[in-house]
């Protein structure tokens, strides 16, 4: 079957104008983050942190006086300035969503097939989640503070997607040409980007939490002080990127299982320790250990944020390493 030229090109400016538009989303986030304040102080947080620290258990006290703690916030801080922008931000956000939608569209419609038979369509496809879970959240809860964070890591994926694996738009190799691709990969892409908004949430509480910390430790706020004062307080972050991780887990759980029954129907058995196959199994264990952290006591806030993070770092890994530089039953995304 040929392959409709005129939409592949559309594609391509639908996705430059995505990129356009997220550029622009980055520079109004970044206005709104410098200009805004939380609705909680950082003190206030200390405070509430402290209250059921072992140190506090034990008889110590904390007062919003110390020298090392800022007096708080007024209420006219507290409400933010940098709505405007920030909304401005959200509005682009959605823009560039819709923008990159029709671009994954108009790929697959070019070739009359689904939009993510490659290294290329996929890294389109999982920016394109990133920024739906996204927005899709901010639909219910204010997530102005969050977009500089979302969106610098879809333009750094597009870009990349733009000049490293960029594919013309072609038909499916017959390793993919099966209806699993509709199953399997879709749930991979799904949860890559909820995900990516869940180590974006545990990378923000890391800091948050450490700012928190040090204030009620009576010690200044130090170099993440600045930016803490901008966020949520940090159990707020914790609990946000715990219930995403929860809530998609059993997706990816899916997704390997999926995987597994579609290499039994391609390659004759359901498990054979491919390269892409290992690390997507390394990536389910981090993640159940960090389900099973957070819901440890002993393992709750910064040791169950770490091991989210190291969980995503093999996703990355996974994506790009193994993807472009090892050899496998999987290597014909494009690139390699």
């Amino acid at each position: 079957m040929s392959i409709n030229e005129s939409l592949a090109q559309g594609s391509n400016i639908l996705i430059y104008g995505a990129m356009t538009a997220y550029t622009f989303a980055m520079g109004s986030f970044a206005i709104s983050l410098a200009k805004g304040r939380r609705i909680e102080s950082l003190e206030e947080s200390a405070t509430r942190v402290a209250s059921t620290s072992p140190q506090v258990r034990k008889g110590a006290t904390l007062t919003l006086n110390s020298p090392a703690v800022s007096t708080s916030l007024s209420n006219t801080d507290r409400l933010g300035e940098g709505r405007r922008s920030g909304n401005i931000g959200m509005s682009l956000t959605w823009l560039a969503t819709f923008l990159l939608g029709g671009g994954l569209v108009f790929r697959g419609i070019s070739a009359n097939r689904l939009p993510w038979g490659n290294m290329y369509e996929f890294s389109i496809a999982t920016a394109f989640s990133v920024s739906l879970a996204f927005c899709l959240m901010s639909l219910n809860r204010d997530l102005r503070w969050l977009g500089l964070f979302i969106v610098i890591p879809i333009l750094l994926d597009l870009g990349v997607a733009i000049t490293v694996l960029y594919t013309e738009s072609a038909q499916l190799v017959p390793a993919l040409d099966s209806y699993w691709l509709a199953i399997h990969v879709s749930a991979a892409i799904i949860c890559m980007g909820a995900f990516t908004v869940g180590a974006a949430l545990s990378a923000l509480y890391l800091g948050a939490a450490r700012v928190e910390e040090r204030i009620a430790d009576g010690q200044t706020p130090g170099r993440f002080g600045g930016l803490a004062r901008r966020l949520p307080p940090s159990d707020r972050l914790d609990l946000m990127a715990y219930r995403i991780h929860a809530f998609m887990f059993p997706l990816w759980t899916f997704a390997v299982i999926a995987g597994a029954i579609w290499a039994e129907a391609a390659w004759g058995r359901y498990w054979g320790w491919d390269p892409k196959e290992t690390w997507a199994f390394i990536t389910w264990v981090i993640y159940a250990a960090y389900l099973h952290a957070r819901a440890t006591a002993g393992w709750r806030g910064r040791k169950a944020a770490l091991v989210c993070l190291i969980g995503f770092g093999t996703i990355m890994f996974n994506y790009f390493i193994v993807n472009i530089y090892v050899n496998g039953l999987h290597s014909y995304s494009g690139v390699n």
